[in-house]
């Protein structure tokens, strides 16, 4: 099974849509949150090449973006690809 990792805070409406759109596919994610800890934050920033925005996601350490970007692999078939089997 494929390691998803999902950046995010408490008050974000795409890290909700994010996460629902996993959950609607049978898949498990840890969540972690940069609201409560900087350094996760800071952690964010480097493996993400700087973006700021939350939901950051990763799947087995590879960046796929934000909820916007997490649809469209979603459409296109790359998250299916990712994970390795049909999505």
């Amino acid at each position: 099974m494929s390691k998803i990792e999902v950046y995010s805070t408490a008050v974000c409406p795409y890290c909700v849509a994010a996460k629902n759109l996993l959950k609607s596919k049978g898949l498990e994610w840890s969540e972690v949150r940069v609201d409560t800890d900087p350094a996760q934050r800071d952690a964010m920033l480097a493996r993400s090449g700087g973006r700021r925005t939350v939901p950051q996601i990763f799947i087995d350490g590879q960046l796929v973006g934000g909820y916007d970007d997490l649809v469209a692999a979603d459409r296109s078939g790359k998250l299916a690809q990712l994970l390795g089997a049909s999505a």
